[in-house]
C-alpha cells in the first residue's frame, strides 16, 4: 500500500514539474514574439562586430525593433476593442 501512495506522490511532483515547464515555454513564446526581431538584430550586430565589421545598421534596425515592439505592448487592450487590431 506504501508502494502505491509512494507512486502516486512521485507522479504528482512529475506533474507539477512538466505544468511549471510548460508555463515557462509559453511565457518565453510570449515574450520572443514581441521581442524576436530585436533579439535577431541585436545578435547580428554582435555578430558583425566580432567579425570586424561595421554594425550600424543592424544596431539601428535594433533600436526600430524595439520601439516597434515597445508600440505593441503598451496600448491596453480588452474586450471592447477584441476584433479591433490583431
Amino acid at each position: 500500500m506504501t508502494r502505491a501512495i509512494s507512486r502516486r506522490q512521485r507522479g504528482q511532483g512529475m506533474t507539477e514539474y512538466i505544468i511549471i515547464v510548460a508555463l515557462i515555454a509559453v511565457a518565453a513564446i510570449g515574450v520572443y514574439s514581441y521581442f524576436g526581431q530585436t533579439l535577431r538584430n541585436q545578435t547580428s550586430a554582435i555578430a558583425q562586430e566580432v567579425a570586424g565589421k561595421d554594425s550600424a545598421t543592424q544596431i539601428q534596425n535594433a533600436a526600430t525593433s524595439a520601439q516597434t515592439a515597445d508600440s505593441k505592448a503598451t496600448p491596453k487592450k480588452g474586450l471592447a476593442a477584441f476584433n479591433g487590431n490583431q
